[in-house]
Parts: C-alpha cells; structure tokens; sequence
C-alpha cells in the first residue's frame, strides 16, 4: 500500500490535504509535526490509515528515514520565507516525488532552480500546490487556453477572517508586508510596495463586491515564465473590510525596521488571530477567487472572468494539494523536473478533479 509523508501534517493545511487523500485514495498517511500528544490526536481523528510520528525538519537523518519510507512527500511545514529547500533535495536523493504548498517568492525560486537535478533524478516536484497559489494557477491556466492570444492576467483573492488556517497564515501575511516586490507589468518588472493599489470587485457570493490589494505571491513570478503574458497582477484582501484598513496601516505606518522585527511579526500575528477567532463567528472561514485573463480571439479583445469560492480556505488549500498528490500518486502526472502548478497540471485534469470533489469554477466573458 502506498504511503504518502505530510510534513506538518498535523496543523490546519496538513490535516486538511491529509482528509482529501484518504477520501480520494487508499494510501496510508503519516502526519509529522514537533508535538506529540497533539499530533497522535490529529491521527486518531482522521482515521485508521493516518498516523503519527514525531519529527523536527532541522533533524536531517530523522526526515531522510522518514521519507525513505514514502512514495510521496507533501512539504506543508510554513512559514516557506523561513524554510530552505532541504526536503526537495532529499527526495531528489531519494529519488521520491514532492509537492509542497509554499507561497512564497524566494521558497519558489530556490526549488524551481533544482530543475536539473530532479530531472536527472526521474522525480516530479510540483510547488505551490493549494488555493492561492495551487487552483488559482490552474484557473488561469484555463483561461489563457480559452483565448487565442492571452496579454494579461489578474488573480484577485480575499479571505474571510483568519480562513481557518491557523495563527501561521498570519506569520505569512505580516511577512508580506515587509518588502516591495517585482511585478511584471506592460512586458517589464516593476517595483510594487505591498498593500496599494486597492480596488472593489465582484466576487461570487457571499462574498459579492469586495476591495483587494496588491500582494506578494509567487504566482506573480511563474506565470509569465509559463505563458506569454504581458502583465500579470496578484491582489489579496480580506473579509470584514476593517482587517484591510489595519492591515494597510502596519504596511505604511509602520517605520521599516519594526515591520521587519521577527518580534513584530509574532506580536501581530498573535493579535489578529485573536481578533479574527471573535469575528470568525460571524464572517466565517472562507475563500473567494476571481481570475481575469485578458486577450484576443479572432482580432477581437476578449475579457475571460472565472471564479470559485468555497467556505473553508484550509480546506480549499488541502483540496488543491490533494488532487496534486492523488494524480502523482496515480501516475497521471509523470513529469521528471521541478514545475509550478500551471506547468504540471492540465486544464482537463484540473476539472476533473474540481468536478470529482463536487466543486465548480464560474466562468463568463465579460
């Protein structure tokens, strides 16, 4: 029986891809993590074909003999702007498939520079599996392939709450803050300064009109590498609007020293999770999505809107990881290399998997 590694198995989005797999296969799944009582009781709870073992990543010869024992490993141990890319390279050893769910830039950049030596190896590694990045990828992958000439593409997130994924996704979000990134805008790299540029737009319901901003993802990097796009934007907001007003005050009010203090980070991550634990309540936990893909069909300009939602954004991020491994795992994806989601998955493969778990993508043009 096949036996898929979860690193950080036991926390929001590693329990989360670890219940997609169990519906959608048969493999058993080992959940790792630092504490044990907490990890034993995650296992428990998921099941006869999940179990625990203790582990710290900084522990080299405890991950090889871990991993040596899978056929896949799922790296979901964040914050990424904190790891190194010392599990891609033991599966590259080891000669074992990896997926992860990293969001950040630089994580990115480290793994896809294994390219050579995992292709060398036979291994397939798909990075930034999840929801955003992860389906957002693969959606507009879709659009671009429903245009005859794409020129543009925009990825506009907002969270409702903490999304219930845990006081880690609010580490990474604070990290976000702390520097400009570059764009690729009008066919060059721009400079961007985190949390302007706020814009309302429609998203599907409950959601409806919402504001976003500019944001750091690594989607931003990949897609103009994978297809021949002029522009590309990543936005991010969150639900309730006040968290927005707070967030761009610690963006720009903040002096640049204190933003970037390791004890700043820690402090408002610790505070907002408190706060969106109250207003969790009454926002819930969920995702909303919306990708514009812009071009031409037939010397006319075409504007490609899809959407998708779903109640649970750690859910959401384990389903996009799920179907990833559930395909590696199948042999439907053999793609020796280091690849981004919109490189690796087709848009057939995609919809089938969405449509298996019973979800759907809105698409229309505009």
């Amino acid at each position: 029986m096949r036996r898929v590694l979860i690193l950080g198995g036991t926390g929001r989005i590693g329990s989360s891809i670890a219940q997609d797999l169990l519906a959608h296969t048969d493999a058993v799944i080992v959940l790792t993590g630092r504490h044990a009582q907490r990890g034993h009781r995650v296992a428990q709870a998921l099941g006869d074909r999940a179990q625990f073992q203790s582990l710290d990543l900084s522990d080299q010869t405890a991950l090889g003999e871990l991993s040596v024992q899978a056929d896949l490993v799922i790296h979901a141990a964040g914050p990424f702007h904190h790891r190194t890319t010392q599990v891609l390279q033991t599966c590259i050893e080891q000669g074992l498939n990896y997926l992860d769910v990293s969001d950040y830039r630089g994580f990115t950049r480290q793994a896809l520079a294994w390219q050579q030596a995992a292709q060398a190896a036979g291994i397939t590694a798909i990075v930034n599996t999840g929801v955003f990045p992860g389906i957002s990828n693969s959606m507009v992958r879709q659009g671009v392939e429903a245009l005859e000439q794409a020129d543009s593409a925009q990825l506009s997130y907002v969270v409702a709450g903490s999304g219930g994924a845990g006081v880690t996704v609010m580490r990474t979000t604070f990290l976000g803050l702390q520097h400009p990134f570059d764009a690729w805008i009008d066919g060059q790299w721009r400079s961007i300064k985190p949390y302007t540029g706020r814009e309302k737009l429609s998203f599907a319901q409950p959601y409806g009109d919402a504001h976003v901003y500019w944001y750091d993802m690594p989607e931003t990097m990949t897609l103009p590498a994978s297809f021949p796009l002029q522009t590309v934007k990543t936005k991010f907001g969150v639900d309730p609007d006040f968290y927005n007003y707070a967030t761009w005050l610690m963006a720009h009010g903040l002096p640049n020293h204190v933003l970037k203090h390791p004890n700043t980070v820690e402090f408002l991550a610790q505070v907002s999770y408190r706060m969106t634990n109250v207003s969790d309540r009454f926002t819930g936990t969920g995702v909303a999505m919306r990708c514009d893909v812009q071009g031409q069909t037939a010397g006319e300009p075409v504007h490609y809107c899809s959407w998708f939602v779903h109640d649970s954004a750690a859910i959401a991020a384990g389903i996009g990881a799920g179907y990833i491994a559930e395909c590696l795992l199948s042999g439907q994806i053999t793609q020796p290399g280091v690849y981004p989601v919109e490189q690796a998955l087709t848009t057939s493969q995609f919809l089938r998997a969405i449509d298996r778990r019973q979800l759907k993508i809105y698409t229309a043009t505009l």
